[in-house]
């Protein structure tokens, strides 16, 4: 039996940290972590948050193995829906990253705390 995409999402969901924009920016403030924009490309162009990076999910992996090698090292993903960026910290959790949050709400919400 197929499963739908928000079937996946919150079946991935119980095994990442997910938390809200407003908390991440506090938490964010206080650590040296990785801020990437999982959305694709022509997305990150049209809109941006300030301070983010922009790894598409389909390289991310690859790409940041080259980028940081510290596993331990605190890692925020986001995207426009938490979607993708949830699915992202799923696949990071399995390459060895091992403080990976999702931030979990509306891109404008995301926007507003970080711009």
């Amino acid at each position: 039996m197929l499963k739908t995409i928000p079937e996946l999402v919150k079946q991935a969901s119980a095994n990442v940290r997910r938390i809200t924009a407003q908390q991440a920016q506090q938490e964010m403030a206080e650590k040296n972590a990785l801020f990437i924009d999982v959305r694709e490309p022509a997305e990150h162009l049209k809109e941006a948050v300030s301070g983010s990076i922009n790894i598409p999910r389909g390289v991310l992996e690859m790409q940041l193995l080259e980028r940081e090698k510290d596993p331990k090292r605190p890692i925020y993903l986001h995207c426009a829906t938490s979607g993708r960026a949830t699915f992202a910290a799923e696949q990071l959790a399995r390459v060895g990253y091992e403080d990976v949050t999702v931030i979990s709400c509306k891109f404008s919400d995301i926007c507003q705390a970080f711009n």
